[in-house]
């Protein structure tokens, strides 16, 4: 055993990455004469976490080709899980590890170092290469490390012979984006802005072909759009006018930008980015340019961001929160451990999730629950059928005639759907303490490894509960 663990720590060394089991305590403190108090948690949940298991699944998400990078690995997920632990931005998250010499041993390092160890720039990039399954994944490890009920090998034997057995509970949620709160009439002036910008840009290029600047009437329409804007009391109608005038100023504009467009002769003049803003702004202004016109407030694939177009309304019924704008999840809870089962940034009704959500659980456990605890908005006739021929109980009232039930089990059954509530806490825990309701990424995928990685946190923390100390 201990043969296969040495030439296992010599083979991560290989991609820059000291194994866990190289690494003393002793050594990093008598190097700069520190004295590391052992029981600081962050040296604790450095011995706890199975680093060789997460640097082998961080290496799969490198090409043989395109290697793993000069940074050693244990680094990189260290760093994440410090910034989603505290609620660091990328920067605070360095300088932080910078000046604390207890979350550069827990990062792996041989001695203190005063310097940053990599660029801020790096968390994004590896947000991209990384994405949400290495984060899953690194939660599936720490939950099987922490809860006895998974064992890899018994999960095979088990998988179809097994009795239900074990609670679910399901929920779903939305993982906010971190943008100013839409309304068409910012949306459509932010459209005039930037469209103002391009012909500025083109401008400069045509400038021997062009010998007057298109007109945009942008002052006027900055006042207009102030006029509107401060009105601490605004009616519709008044809206409607300024957002027809605004309106008026991004079609003109678009012409404007095509015109200019066709004078440019060889490479396309915009960076990609732009690109993608100048695409997005047509389709903006179609949609808002379709609603005027039909007196509507609604269309399809509604944009809500100029920056981040894949982020869609998604109507909840929340009290004070009717419309949220980020992610939907489809959350499952086993003995406090969260996993994410559906991830759509498009609205959908999560009853669909039910089949999903207990598949994985077999997955993981090697049964069905024997129990799902659920919200009414489950109690479909096909999730009702499914569980009765897979032999699980749902938290919901039976159809057809009541059944007369003793008072135990009105108690018991009572106590089953009020237990769901803990899924409502642990979601609200992953919001407020570890802001799953600030997603600060921009693009579709690095929001997604936000996501990921804030609920992998989150299982770290109940992960170290279970194990008796506090993370």
């Amino acid at each position: 055993m201990h043969g296969y663990l040495y030439i296992y720590a010599i083979t991560l060394h290989m991609i820059n990455y000291t194994s866990q089991f190289q690494t003393k305590i002793a050594e990093f403190s008598s190097i700069n004469h520190l004295n590391l108090n052992p029981n600081n948690r962050w040296i604790i949940l450095a011995g706890f976490l199975p680093w060789d298991e997460l640097v082998s699944i961080y290496k799969k998400r490198f090409s043989t080709t395109m290697g793993a990078g000069s940074i050693d690995p244990r680094y990189i997920i260290g760093a994440f899980i410090i910034k989603h632990k505290l609620g660091l931005t990328d920067d605070e998250t360095l300088l932080t590890i910078s000046e604390n010499p207890y979350m550069q041993f827990f990062m792996g390092l041989d001695h203190y170092q005063p310097d940053q160890l990599f660029s801020p720039t790096l968390f994004v990039e590896m947000r991209k290469k990384l994405g949400d399954q290495t984060f899953d994944e690194f939660s599936t490890t720490i939950m099987s490390i922490a809860h006895p009920a998974i064992d890899q090998k018994k999960k095979k034997e088990a998988l179809d012979i097994s009795k239900p057995k074990g609670k679910l509970k399901i929920d779903a949620t939305v993982a906010d984006q971190y943008i100013t709160y839409p309304n068409d009439l910012g949306l459509v002036n932010q459209a005039r802005i930037k469209t103002e910008n391009m012909i500025d840009d083109l401008f400069e290029l045509l400038r021997n072909e062009i010998k007057v600047k298109p007109r945009t009437y942008r002052k006027i329409a900055h006042k207009r759009y102030l006029q509107e804007a401060k009105k601490k009391k605004k009616s519709a109608a008044s809206i409607r006018k300024a957002i027809r005038v605004l309106l008026n100023c991004v079609k003109r504009n678009l012409d404007y930008i095509d015109q200019m467009l066709n004078q440019i002769e060889g490479s396309f003049p915009f960076t990609h980015k732009r690109q993608l803003e100048l695409m997005v702004i047509h389709t903006l202004y179609q949609q808002q340019q379709g609603m005027y016109d039909k007196r509507i407030h609604q269309c399809d694939d509604r944009i809500v961001s100029i920056s981040q177009p894949h982020v869609r309304p998604i109507v909840r019924g929340k009290q004070g929160k009717s419309v949220e704008f980020g992610a939907k999840l489809g959350l499952s809870v086993m003995d406090g451990f969260m996993t994410k089962d559906t991830l759509s940034w498009q609205a959908y009704n999560e009853s669909e999730d039910l089949v999903k959500q207990a598949e994985a659980y077999k997955v993981l456990f090697g049964h069905y629950p024997e129990l799902i605890q659920a919200d009414k908005i489950y109690a479909t006739n096909f999730n009702r059928k499914w569980c009765k021929e897979n032999g699980v109980r749902l938290t919901a009232s039976p159809k057809g005639k009541l059944v007369p039930l003793s008072a135990y089990q009105k108690a018991k059954l009572k106590k089953e759907y009020a237990q769901r509530n803990a899924v409502e806490g642990r979601i609200g825990n992953a919001k407020q303490v570890y802001s799953l309701n600030q997603i600060k990424a921009k693009l579709k995928t690095t929001s997604q490894t936000w996501i990921a990685a804030t609920l992998f946190v989150l299982n770290l923390s109940r992960a170290a509960t279970l194990m008796g100390w506090t993370f």
